[in-house]
């Protein structure tokens, strides 16, 4: 099936919103309704486990919307690796990633809105509630948050590449998608705490640029100083650049290496000649068919 830019635009734009409906809607569950007064030590709606089973399934689900259409790519660090690995031309890399953004901004803009009545009673000043929409780092400095982000979308990458190549084990009638949602689960339990795991530009800067618009303080391009002063920030660029460094570098690594190591087994299972003895020819693809998948996956 061939599908217009448009309709692919649409596809990653209704993919990522829903994306970010249940992603950030699982944050604000968690941060929005807890005691009053605070109680020490409670978990609020599921807590972290909550956060990291929602953002899970946001993407499950996100890649069911998109999935037949566009691929459901829904992450620019996603498109920019398929287009470097040759899985995507280049043409599309621009209209993927306007409708990832658009995406994510209208689904920040939607839960906010689901929210506010709420929101507005806990956090009037809108100072103190960013994190909902976007990620903040554990610690100083662009370098720990840099390299946090560019190890957990190179490992979303790699793992992608894993699920969906058409040479390794595929996982059963349409499960990609929920396979995929684990490893997004396992990223976040493994690796959230440096810099929240946003393994995704598209779903941190679009609901953050909301968030700027909508007023909200400590966005990550401004942050409060001690005095209350709003000082300009790059704590907004570290989940921008990091993923998309990752993302390259992970797809690379799978192709260097389990990659070319399926393409040379299957090359040499679909010669007669230097098949191993025993081995059942119908078990394996008509050569075209295999080159065809090849020349993709190099």
């Amino acid at each position: 099936m061939k599908f217009t830019k448009g309709q692919e635009f649409m596809a990653e734009l209704l993919g990522t919103m829903v994306l970010i409906l249940f992603g950030c809607g699982c944050v604000a569950m968690v941060v929005l309704f807890g005691s009053n007064p605070p109680i020490p030590g409670e978990v609020v709606k599921g807590g972290y486990t909550n956060i990291t089973l929602g953002w899970g399934l946001a993407v499950t689900f996100g890649i069911y919307i998109a999935g037949t259409v566009s691929g459901a790519h829904l992450n620019p660090a996603v498109t920019l690796a398929m287009a470097v690995t040759g899985r995507l031309p280049w043409s599309k890399v621009p209209h993927y990633v306007a409708g990832q953004f658009v995406g994510a901004f209208l689904g920040a803009a939607l839960m906010f809105a689901v929210y506010y009545p709420k929101w507005i009673m806990v956090d009037p000043a809108l100072d103190h509630t960013t994190g909902i929409f976007c990620t903040f780092p554990a610690v100083p400095g662009f370098w720990p948050g840099f390299f946090d982000q560019v190890v957990g979308t190179a490992l979303l990458l790699g793992l992608i590449l894993a699920v969906v190549d058409k040479l390794n084990a595929l996982p059963g009638s349409n499960m990609a998608p929920f396979i995929i949602g684990l490893v997004v689960v396992a990223i976040g339990i493994s690796f959230g705490g440096m810099n929240g795991y946003a393994i995704n530009p598209a779903r941190d800067l679009g609901p953050r640029l909301f968030a700027l618009l909508a007023g909200f303080k400590n966005n990550g391009f401004f942050m409060n100083d001690p005095s209350g002063a709003a000082v300009g920030s790059i704590i907004w660029l570290v989940p921008v650049v990091g993923p998309l460094v990752g993302g390259v570098l992970g797809a690379v690594a799978y192709d260097v290496t389990i990659g070319r190591a399926l393409v040379a087994a299957h090359r040499l299972s679909s010669d007669p000649e230097a098949r191993a003895d025993g081995m059942d020819s119908s078990h394996h693809e008509h050569e075209e068919v295999i080159n065809r998948v090849t020349s993709k996956s190099l």
